[in-house]
């Protein structure tokens, strides 16, 4: 747990969590002998969960200045909350993990760079330090991670780390949905820090808009596409959709025309998201062309829906609208690439 998702022989990531056939064999053969004890000698030990932050104690702790009200009812609430970083130096960010104060109003948050202090701008006079936002922070920024229902922190990796001048600020973007009384939320993010990178890291986002699916609609197929920019390295994917996506795929079309699998999942599930690590990097060149293929059920058959009779589901960011989105994190051979990198995603 949480569940793998992600099929066999499209992409070879790091910790699956799966069994063999040879091990499921066991489990079943196990099971129909009625499940008896081993020899308590051989008994390992109980595994020990965390129970606070999972990728450590963090170098420094942010938290939501004031907790946030989340009405009973109505339209789901997107706020971004401006947090200074608040340090004398510079620092280089190796690892974050965002922790929700209240799971059962948060439904995704994403992490965004703010260099210049525009979200200030936008939040001033606000008396929680935040404003009303949708489809992002309001003015391009670098997208530095996010947290969604089931997903797992990524640690540390050497040689990798996202630079944060001492005057920098960091927007939350959380996404708020009423679940039928008042709530409350005072998120946290936990930060990491390490030594200066050598390498560079960016984030692609390929994404599409075009989604309309009427009710009882069984098979709805929507797809996106992205050139790769430069030359680099894909460490790791993160697909996102909501209740209706049934399929998901993810290629790389390289510029040979040769098509290299990059993820595939047959039985998305809204909550359990993950973020897949590459076993090995991909060796992405110039040119390449990411393409996304999602499949939605807005049928009765489908068991997640959220609508019974099902209603027409288009684009949107509300629980109940629907999106298909892929988050690519690359690896470049220095942080000025990396940085090159994402301008030309912010401006094409």
């Amino acid at each position: 747990m949480p569940p793998w998702k992600a099929e066999p022989g499209y992409g070879e990531f790091k910790d699956a969590r799966r069994l063999s056939d040879e091990q499921i064999a066991l489990l079943q053969q196990w099971a129909g002998n009625g499940a008896p004890e081993g020899s308590p000698a051989n008994r390992p030990v109980a595994p020990r969960f965390p129970d606070g932050w999972q990728i450590g104690q963090p170098d420094r702790v942010l938290t939501l200045e004031k907790r946030f009200a989340v009405p009973p009812d109505g339209p789901d609430q997107f706020r971004c909350f401006v947090i200074p970083l608040n340090v004398d130096h510079d620092v280089y960010v190796g690892a974050s993990e965002f922790r929700p104060g209240n799971r059962r109003t948060v439904h995704h948050a994403l992490i965004f760079v703010d260099a210049r202090g525009q979200g200030r701008k936008l939040a001033a006079g606000s008396p929680d330090g935040s404003y009303s936002c949708f489809g992002g922070p309001g003015f391009p920024a670098a997208l530095m991670g996010g947290w969604a229902p089931g997903q797992v922190p990524v640690k540390p990796t050497p040689g990798y780390a996202t630079p944060l001048r001492k005057d920098t600020d960091l927007v939350l973007q959380i996404h708020y949905h009423p679940d039928g009384k008042a709530e409350e939320d005072r998120s946290s993010l936990g930060l990491i820090f390490s030594e200066p990178p050598s390498k560079g890291r960016a984030v692609m986002m390929i994404a599409s808009r075009q989604i309309d699916i009427a009710p009882g609609e069984p098979h709805y197929v929507v797809k996106a596409s992205m050139p790769v920019p430069a030359d680099a390295e894909l460490l790791r994917i993160t697909p996102h959709a909501h209740y209706l996506c049934k399929d998901m795929k993810v290629n790389a079309r390289l510029p040979d025309g040769s098509i290299t699998p990059l993820i595939w999942i047959k039985d998305w599930d809204f909550n359990w998201q993950g973020s897949y690590t590459y076993a090995q990097p991909l060796k992405i060149p110039k040119g390449t062309v990411v393409e996304l293929e999602y499949t939605y059920d807005n049928s009765e058959n489908n068991v997640r829906n959220p609508a019974h009779p099902p209603v027409r589901a288009t684009y949107g960011e509300e629980t109940t609208n629907e999106m298909a989105l892929a988050f690519l994190s690359f690896a470049l051979p220095t942080p000025d690439d990396a940085v090159a990198f994402t301008r030309a995603m912010l401006t094409r």
